[in-house]
Formats: structure tokens, sequence, C-alpha cells
């Protein structure tokens, strides 16, 4: 059974839906029994950092998601709560990887919306059939650093992380759900991680 981590965020139901269609069961839940015994977590979100950080903490959530040892999935606002901190709000976050969320500078349209690709992967069992040709789909104002845990990066106004890994945590700036067959074959990808 798969794991969506309910919390203060929009999004969720697409992602439950694209899961569906790839022929996996899951459930929706902050319950903190089902998301440990889950095989895998997904973490997805569209939201404000502040206000979803301090959903997770009311909860516990916050100490559960960093000591899951299961594969987990951050998808936009997941991944930018699994970092250090995150300029919207002043927000610390998870921790999980090493960098911080930042705004982007107003120098062109923000958010950043629609089909982009990404540059620099590095090996992952996540990028399995992947190549920097592929466009994905893209809806924020924020973005991760480049960092350690970095393994593929987009370019909008600044270099940032689209996709980061570190240990038994993945995540996504961009939402593979609405990302056609390339959103498809990374969700897959995920799934099919031991």
């Amino acid at each position: 059974m798969i794991a969506i981590i309910k919390y203060n965020a929009g999004n969720i139901r697409s992602v439950q839906n694209a899961l569906t269609r790839l022929g996996y069961d899951s459930i929706i839940t902050d319950n903190p029994e089902e998301i440990r015994k889950a095989e895998k977590v997904v973490f997805p979100g569209v939201g404000e950092a502040s206000s979803a950080m301090n959903y997770l903490k009311e909860r516990q959530l916050d100490d559960l998601i960093i000591s899951l040892k299961q594969p987990v999935l951050g998808i936009c606002l997941g991944l930018q709560l699994l970092c250090k901190s995150s300029e919207e709000g002043n927000t610390q976050c998870l921790g999980i990887f090493d960098a911080k969320t930042k705004q982007f500078p107003p120098k062109e349209k923000v958010p950043h919306m629609g089909w982009n690709n990404f540059s620099d992967l590095q090996p992952s069992e996540l990028l399995g059939n992947i190549n920097t040709e592929n466009d994905v789909y893209y809806v924020h104002s924020y973005y991760a650093e480049v960092c350690s845990n970095t393994i593929a990066t987009c370019n909008y106004i600044v270099p940032f992380s689209t996709i980061m890994q570190k240990d038994n945590f993945y995540a996504m700036q961009f939402h593979p759900e609405k990302s056609a067959s390339v959103g498809e074959q990374l969700l897959k990808n995920f799934l099919e991680l031991s």
C-alpha cells in the first residue's frame, strides 16, 4: 500500500489518481501508524510553507517523516519542505536535504509555470528511461538551491534543484502527475524502488 500524506496542502487527489492509473492502491492519511506501515510514502502538495509545516508539527508528522525508512517521494511543496528552510514565511523545514528554498527574483514571470526540461542528470534508479530532452510541468514561485543532494537541475531565472535524493528520500519540484508519459515513468520508477 502507498500512503499519501494528508496535510494542509492541495493537489493530493490528482497524485492519487496518477497512482491509480499506474495500477497502485493508495490511501490519503495523516495517521502515523498507516504512514509508518506503508511500502512507499508520497508527500505531495501545493500551498504555503509555514502553514503546511505548522500542520505537520501539530500532528507530530514532522518527526515521523524524518524517521521513515521506506522510499519517500516529495512533490512540489513536498520537495521544499524536505529542505532546511524556506524564505516563504521564514520557515524552518524538515532538513533532509542540505538546501534552502528561496523565492525567484522578479526578473521574469513568476511563478515559473508550464513545461520545461531538466539537465545535469546524476545516476539514480529514479531516473531510469529519463533524459534531458524530457519536459515536465512546473508551477512554483520558490525553488530549492542546487546542493549535494541534487540529481537533476532546471534553469528558470536561476539554476535550481528539480530532482533531489538522499538515502531513501526522493523529491521532484515539478508535478509528475501532470507531466504526461515522462511523469508516469518517474512515478513508476519510484514505485518500483526496492
